[in-house]
């Protein structure tokens, strides 16, 4: 996510570690949860980045979700989580989270190189090679491997594409050479743009419901049900604070990782104390610049050839949560998931971005204006049945 982001790879880890001990400080150390840098925020933090030239003002946005977060764990503590289910129901939330990995994949390829050799640049067929081989490295250990061996494909390919990479001559190794062994990572203070606030605040309806589902899964792995004990109310609290400290000191917004939980579920070892000891070996790698510097120099194609799989997964986390959650294909419903796509996937279908302009600096497109969409819509579609029943009667 940071090297993705421009975001700082030494903040992020210390982000990630401060963060998971924040998450079990408000959940009384009772959930095994690990967390650490958000996809869903990729494309938000790019745009803002872009816009205004000044990834502090992603920090800004990233800090009000941080804010959101806390107060949605309140409003959960006092209405109930199915109430707020309504608001945001599979058929909404899944598209969402469909276009989040959709639209990354083009910047995904764009790294890989190969936009670039398809419009005749010949000096592209090396980066299109190392991410191909990254991509299929990962790919046959995912498919062949077994266990732990598994779990680990992807950081065990971008490991391969990196050393193929230097052999090849493709990696300069000087910025580690430079690097000092131990510095203070680059912590930065944000800067808030109610235009950078209004692209990256919808994000925040996205991955609510992804925190719903990871904890839910992982209390089924873990045979608790942590939905009630210590309370989704205090998951939240912890996951908005999390983010709300990462925005303060430069990081990405935090998640509750899912992958954590396959580690749990192949390991069998639930002790929440061990993913507070992770916690503080990431805060102390944070501080050894070489190994910062070791993240910063990986090539883009490896990444690009990496991503192409994570984003493709972000993609697939969203069709099976249509699928899980069994959404009914009746009219209704693909009328407001259709239009989720065809806004947030807009840019890509079009060419051109639908946006909706507040001020003259200030429009809401992409995801954040194809949650807005949704979310309008499946409120409005509601009343309207609701009326209609009553008229009826």
């Amino acid at each position: 996510v940071p090297i993705l982001t421009g975001l700082d790879p030494s903040v992020a880890l210390f982000s990630a570690g401060i963060g998971t001990l924040i998450f079990h400080l408000c959940t009384n150390g009772k959930v095994p949860v690990f967390l650490g840098s958000s996809f869903a925020f990729i494309p938000v933090i790019t745009a803002v980045s872009v816009q205004y030239g000044d990834l502090r003002y992603a920090q800004g946005g990233m800090v009000i979700v941080g804010l959101i977060y806390v107060a949605l764990s309140f409003l959960v503590k006092k209405i109930g989580l199915d109430k707020i289910r309504k608001i945001l129901p599979a058929h909404v939330v899944g598209p969402m989270i469909i276009v989040i990995g959709l639209n990354l994949i083009p910047t995904a390829l764009d790294m890989t190189g190969v936009p670039q050799l398809l419009a005749g640049d010949k000096s592209a067929v090396v980066s299109v090679v190392i991410a191909a081989i990254t991509l299929s490295i990962a790919l046959i250990i995912k498919k062949l491997g077994k266990g732990f061996v598994s779990q680990v494909s992807i950081l065990i390919a971008v490991i391969i594409g990196y050393v193929i990479s230097i052999v090849i001559g493709q990696v300069s190794l000087s910025e580690i050479q430079n690097a000092s062994l131990v510095a203070v990572p680059n912590f930065t203070l944000p800067k808030f743009n109610m235009g950078a606030i209004l692209i990256i605040a919808p994000v925040v309806l996205a991955v609510f419901m992804e925190h719903v589902g990871d904890i839910t899964t992982n209390g089924q792995v873990v045979g608790k049900n942590f939905i009630e004990d210590p309370g989704l109310n205090r998951t939240l609290l912890g996951d908005g604070l999390a983010t709300l400290a990462a925005g303060f000191i430069g990081g990405p917004a935090n998640t509750t990782y899912g992958e954590n939980t396959g580690v749990l579920a192949m390991t069998k070892n639930y002790n929440p104390a061990i993913l507070r000891l992770t916690a503080v070996f990431a805060i102390i790698l944070s501080f050894i610049a070489k190994f910062g510097a070791a993240i910063r120099t990986i090539p883009q194609p490896v990444m690009g050839g990496i991503s192409l799989i994570l984003f493709s997964m972000i993609a697939l986390v969203g069709v099976q949560t249509i699928k899980r959650e069994k959404v009914k294909f009746s009219f209704i419903n693909i009328v407001i998931m259709t239009s989720i796509l065809l806004v947030g996937l807009s840019a890509n279908i079009f060419g051109k971005a639908i946006s909706i302009d507040i001020t003259d600096a200030v429009s809401i497109s992409g995801l954040s204006l194809a949650a807005i969409v949704g979310v309008s819509l499946n409120i409005i579609i509601s009343l309207v049945k609701k009326l209609l029943k009553k008229e009826s009667n």
